[in-house]
């Protein structure tokens, strides 16, 4: 997977330089880590990213990590290593959206096909985010007038009806639609009520975004 990241944070030397290995034989770009504090300090790369991450660590545990990128709500597709698991401990894990629980000793195989899930997770994650940073940065260079018609334009309401509930005039609002049309770069009204919802656009809700 191009430019695909893994990263693995375990404080065990030996456990570490045998992961990299693994996962270098096929071909990933490997980080190395010792603690979540590590982590911090580096940050994630652009690409799509996977975390291998021990239970236990120095400093702050793998599982208090997973909780506090939760309350971020920071994306990072995690699969868990552990030498000490239990019932609890996965199922809280997995709860919070691990991708898997490993206990160690694990097959290696099992480990790559988890990092695979991680890594296509975290690329349909990132190619959503680009898309929709398009989509913002279009409904940004629309005017507070136009943001207000293609509210209306996306709940279905007719040329005639948007002019009466903004007081202008039909050809106004005809004017104003294909500005909007043109700004957000589609012909489709289908097309742009998928952006509206996926800006969370509609009558009612903000028309910017903070």
């Amino acid at each position: 997977m191009t430019e695909a990241t893994v990263i693995v944070i375990d404080d065990d030397p030996d456990i570490r330089e045998a992961l990299g290995s693994l996962l270098r034989s096929v071909g990933f770009d490997v980080k190395l880590l010792t603690s979540v504090d590590d982590f911090l300090r580096s940050g994630r790369p652009n690409g799509p990213t996977c975390l291998v991450l021990d239970v236990r660590l120095p400093g702050q545990s793998g599982l208090d990590f997973q909780l506090e990128l939760s309350r971020e709500n920071i994306q990072l597709p995690i699969v868990f290593i552990t030498g000490h698991g239990d019932i609890p401990m996965s199922v809280q894990a997995m709860k919070g959206g691990a991708v898997e629980f490993l206990t160690k000793p694990f097959r290696d195989q099992d480990l790559l096909d988890a990092v695979y899930v991680g890594l296509e997770r975290d690329r349909v994650w990132l190619e959503n985010e680009r898309a929709l940073a398009t989509v913002r940065a279009r409904f940004d260079s629309l005017t507070p007038r136009e943001r207000e018609v293609m509210a209306l334009v996306v709940t279905g309401r007719l040329n005639k009806q948007i002019a009466g509930d903004l007081g202008v005039s039909e050809i106004t609002v005809k004017v104003h639609r294909s500005q909007v049309m043109q700004k957000m770069g589609t012909r489709s009204l289908p097309e742009l009520a998928r952006m509206a919802d996926k800006l969370m656009l509609g009558p009612g809700k903000p028309q910017t975004h903070s």
